[in-house]
Order: structure tokens, then C-alpha cells, then sequence
């Protein structure tokens, strides 16, 4: 955030210089203080302008990254004018990214060639390769951006990065075929989506141990957490519903009818809107938190998969794999305002703030 810039003087310094012009100038002692005072106002006057430029530096673009499964490659857009400003070449098979809070890093998921590749955002140039599990489809970074816990489908378990080191610390036994991934906002337990199982498995990152197993619908893919980390929204593909899970009792407490084959969840920062895409009927579903009803279906493109919220909550982006492009949705008319060309086969997405 940029911070606010504290200005020399004010209302009332800009009076004492003539009262004290008026005073000062009775007897010597007097005059050197007003001449001090005088000093120091144009010397904090004249610090002002660095102020204004440090606060500059520290201002953040908002981005969104692109995972092209099909290109081998992720394609960076400008949210403010939807454009592709850069292309990355990363591993075999991108299918999920993820930016750290930060918004320094981004974390590539290559599910062909079994690896992450690490993004700096400040040259849009991969410089590190982690080596994981088989077939990683689904990843999350840690709130505090310690970690990255990656989904490995085809070996059943997750890969605990450290990402002081960009090297793999731990790994996690879960369910069958894992490849959504979702961290509590407090940092205390993630769930990971078991598409072979049709389950979720609970793990705490105390002991990176699974904790609890809660069974939901027919193949479940990614998942999400609500800003408050009461609820986590699962897409259930295989039975074209969305499974609301407590995270105080971790047991399902509702079930939500979407489209066909939904595939990815994102909720709002607000936490009062989930946005779902629909792979089967090339369309989004929006659900309201507060009845946990569909309140509105938005058509896409074709086979919409990935899905992303902006940080501001004011657009979603969502990626087409059958069509080569992203939807662009205005969340305060839920329409579709725009359609960006990026790679092949676009699959994961994520938006974020990055140092400019």
C-alpha cells in the first residue's frame, strides 16, 4: 500500500513565519531564533518532494498471470488495459499458478514435467526450477509466503516448498489424484481436493500432517477458502455441484447445483460472492454466500476452467482452454467486458498487486 505523505507545515505554519517577522526583530537572541525556525521550514520544505518520490517507487500494478498448458508458456496481462505485456517460457505443461502475497513471486505448477518454476515478477524471468511430485495440477502459497504446498495427482501427496530456499522440505500423503489446493488466510491448515476419492484432505501446517478427511461430491476439483476462513467452496465436476464445508466442524453443510463439470472457485475479497466456472456449459455461475443459491450465470468461452478475482474485487478473469483466451467479468454488472488472446490451452490464472 502506498503510505501517506505527512506535509511540512499546515494551516497554522503557514501564520507563525509573519508573527514571529513582527516580534523577532527586538533583540539579537530573538533574532537568531527566527532565523533557525526560518531554516528548518525550508529545509522541511525542501525534503518534501523526496517524500513524494519514494512514495512513487512503492506503488503496485495490478496483474494477472496466465498458465498456457498448451505453450509451455504464462502470459502476463495489464488489468488497466487488458493487454498481454509479456510472455514466460516455464516448464512442460503449466496447469496452475499462484503470485505470493508479496506479489514478487509467481509460482508455476508444470504438470508435465513434474516441476515449479519460480517467476520474478520484477523482470518476468523464471529463476528457479523446483523439482516435485508426478504430475503437479494445483498449488497455494502460504498468507505470510513461507510456503507452497503443491498437489501431485498422479503420486497421491503434496509437495512442501520452502521458499526461502526454493526447495522441497516435506511431503504429505493425501487422497486419491489431488489437484486443487487451498491455505486457510490465518495460515493454519490447508485443503487439498482429491478428485480420486471424492474428498478433502485436511492438513495442518504445525506438522504437515493430514488432520481430518471430509467426504464431498463426484470428483472434486479446486477448492477456495472465504476471507473470514469460515466456509471452503469445493467444485464437484463429476456431480455438477459446489460442497460448502465448515471449517469449524469440517463437515459439509451445504450443496450448491451449478453448471455442467465446474471446475474452479474463486471468491470475492468481500467473501460475499463465489464465482464458478462451468467447463460442460461454457459458462460462470455466481453464488451469493449469504443464501448459498446461484444468483447468476454468465456465458464465457469455450471450456472455461481457471478462475481469478482481482485483489479490488471489481473484475474476474477467467481462462478458456478450448478457445485460447480470457473472459473478462465486471463484477458490478457480472458481464462480460472483454476477451484477452493469450497462449495454448490457458488453464491456471491468478491475479495480484506487484511492486511496479
Amino acid at each position: 500500500m502506498t503510505p501517506s505523505i505527512r506535509k511540512a507545515g499546515g494551516a497554522s505554519g503557514s501564520a507563525s513565519p509573519g508573527r514571529l517577522h513582527w516580534r523577532g526583530w527586538r533583540s539579537g537572541p530573538k533574532r537568531l531564533l527566527v532565523a533557525v525556525i526560518v531554516l528548518a521550514g525550508m529545509t522541511m520544505a525542501t525534503a518534501a518532494p523526496a517524500s513524494a518520490k519514494t512514495t512513487t517507487q512503492q506503488q503496485q500494478q495490478q496483474v494477472t498471470y496466465v498458465a498456457n498448458s498448451g505453450g509451455d508458456s504464462v502470459s502476463v496481462i495489464d488489468t488497466v488495459t487488458n493487454t498481454v505485456i509479456d510472455t514466460i517460457t516455464v516448464g512442460d505443461g503449466p496447469s496452475a499458478l499462484a503470485i505470493n502475497p508479496a506479489g514478487t513471486r509467481v509460482y508455476v505448477a508444470n504438470a508435465t514435467s513434474g516441476t515449479v518454476s519460480v517467476i520474478d515478477t520484477s523482470t518476468n524471468t523464471v529463476i528457479a526450477t523446483i523439482t516435485v511430485g508426478a504430475n503437479p495440477t494445483g498449488l497455494a502459497v502460504t498468507p505470510g509466503g513461507t510456503r507452497v504446498y503443491v498437489a501431485n495427482t498422479n503420486t497421491d501427496n503434496v509437495s512442501v516448498i520452502d521458499t526461502s530456499t526454493n526447495t522441497v522440505i516435506d511431503t504429505i500423503t493425501v487422497g486419491d489424484a489431488p489437484i486443487g489446493v487451498a491455505v486457510t488466510p490465518g495460515a493454519t491448515r490447508v485443503y487439498v481436493a482429491n478428485s480420486g476419492s471424492d474428498n478433502v484432505s485436511v492438513i495442518s501446517t504445525a506438522t504437515n500432517t493430514v488432520t481430518d478427511t471430509i467426504t464431498v461430491g463426484d470428483n472434486p476439483q479446486e477448492l477456495a477458502v472465504t476471507p473470514g476462513a469460515t466456509r471452503v467452496y469445493v467444485a464437484n465436476s463429476g456431480s455438477d455441484n459446489v460442497s460448502v464445508i465448515s471449517t469449524a466442524t469440517n463437515t459439509v453443510t451445504d450443496t450448491i447445483t451449478v453448471g455442467d463439470a465446474p471446475r474452479a472457485v474463486a471468491v470475492t475479497p468481500g467473501g460475499t460472492r463465489v464465482y464458478v466456472t462451468n467447463q460442460g456449459t461454457d459458462d460462470v455461475s455466481v453464488i451469493s454466500t449469504a443464501t448459498n443459491t446461484v444468483t447468476t450465470t454468465i456465458t464465457v468461452g469455450d471450456n472455461p476452467q481457471g478462475v481469478a478475482v482481482t485483489q479490488g474485487g471489481t473484475r474476474v478473469y477467467v481462462t478458456n482452454t478450448g478457445a485460447d483466451n480470457v473472459s473478462v467479468i465486471s463484477t458490478a454488472t457480472n458481464t462480460v467486458t472483454g476477451t484477452i488472446t493469450v497462449g495454448d490451452a490457458p488453464i491456471g490464472v491468478d491475479s495480484g498487486l506487484i511492486p511496479e
